[in-house]
């Protein structure tokens, strides 16, 4: 039996931290299709998708992610569906992703986006 509960909040966003928020927002724009919605010098916010934006703040410091090490954690990656994996990448590194070199899976792909953040492209409709 499912128990239903009422939240307290709403997620509205997803922020990830960068040294250039226009830079990997008009990236991830490019991957995901969502345009730029919002827009200052410390922070750029694409439009929501599914109910959640994806939003980059500025941070002067930012250190990329060593992943899959724990010296440098990711804390927290993003996946976005494809239908076909192959075609998906040369699309995805013309855009300015690096495949990462460790590839745990069969289904998915791991790359880094142009500030280091780890993110998936998965299959579509499978799941590992």
């Amino acid at each position: 039996m499912t128990t239903v509960t009422t939240g307290i909040a709403t997620l509205s966003a997803i922020a990830l931290d960068c040294r250039d928020p226009r830079a990997l927002a008009e990236f991830y724009s490019a991957l995901s299709g969502a345009p730029i919605e919002r827009s200052d010098d410390d922070w750029v916010q694409l439009a929501a998708q599914g109910g959640v934006a994806l939003a980059f703040q500025r941070a002067p410091g930012h250190v990329p992610p060593q992943w899959p090490g724990d010296e440098l954690p990711q804390q927290i990656h993003l996946d976005f569906d494809v239908p076909d994996l192959d075609a998906a990448e040369p699309q995805v590194l013309a855009i300015g992703a690096r495949k990462h070199e460790h590839q745990p899976g069969k289904y998915f792909r791991v790359y880094l986006d142009p500030a280091g953040h780890p993110f998936c492209l998965c299959l579509a409709g499978v799941t590992e």
